[in-house]
């Protein structure tokens, strides 16, 4: 819409009885007509606040990653500080000795079930190598000896306390009386009974630990204990027991982290 343009005021002269006299004519005021084509006036958004409110999502990622990045590297260091300071180092396990005292396979005539009836005397040795300031205090450790992933005999250490460069010595009797054994397992374990060279053994152990540092102490840990290379051997009717060759035994230790359900 185009405004209109008004002539500008201009004098005008008039002569009354020879004298000239001068009047302005003032224009027209201007009219405001209404123009049903025209669009009102609507604001628009200002796009700026999207782009401030994405900066400030920018800079809070920016600066927690920065912040995690920091505690990472101050927990690396502080690490690195206690490892130089105390050089901590694991605690060891090793079977002293093993006894089978009794192992029987029974089975019944009347369901065609076998059980096992079975016990087993065991010495384990503890120790705790490092030098300096660090004490692991244990739970009661929950012992399974196995043969080739049958459960032969099941028992428990007592809680004990280690020091620093001590070495205890534990002592426990594994039993399990008419234990239900499947048919698959019944046939594996009495090929290894007739071996001359012994049946095979596996000692797990499961308990939780608590690592003293002077006077700091950490959380209780999960920890599992496995040693194998034994050789079993049962003793024959009316005769004593031999110990069995723990020569090639190894003992490994393993953390234990438990999330929700699961165990790693």
């Amino acid at each position: 819409m185009t405004d209109r343009v008004y002539p500008s005021a201009k004098p005008t002269s008039t002569t009354t009885n020879g004298t000239a006299t001068t009047t302005t004519t003032p224009p027209p005021p201007k009219s405001h007509l209404y123009n049903p084509t025209r669009h009102p006036y609507r604001p628009q958004p200002r796009p700026h606040r999207r782009r401030s409110r994405r900066s400030c999502l920018c800079l809070c990622c920016f600066w927690s990653v920065l912040l995690l990045i920091l505690l990472l590297l101050v927990a690396a260091i502080a690490a690195c500080l206690l490892y130089v300071l105390y050089n901590p180092r694991r605690p060891s396990f090793s079977v002293a000795a093993i006894r089978v005292s009794q192992l029987n396979l029974s089975t019944s005539a009347a369901d065609d079930t076998t059980h096992l009836t079975s016990t087993l005397n065991l010495t384990i040795t503890s120790k705790n190598p490092n030098k300096k300031k660090l004490t692991y205090t244990y739970d009661q450790i929950s012992i399974t000896a196995l043969s080739n992933g049958v459960i032969i005999a099941t028992g428990s250490f007592p809680s004990f306390a280690s020091d620093p460069k001590n070495t205890t010595a534990l002592r426990s009797t594994l039993s399990t009386v008419g234990e239900l054994v499947d048919a698959e397992s019944v046939s594996s374990l009495r090929s290894d009974l007739k071996r001359k060279n012994g049946f095979p053994l596996e000692i797990v152990m499961d308990t939780k630990v608590v690592v003293k540092l002077e006077k700091v102490k950490s959380k209780k840990l999960g920890i599992r204990v496995t040693c194998d290379g034994i050789r079993g051997f049962v003793p024959p009717k009316g005769k004593a027991s031999s110990p069995d060759s723990t020569s090639d035994a190894k003992c490994k230790v393993d953390l234990r982290i438990k999330i929700w359900k699961w165990t790693f």
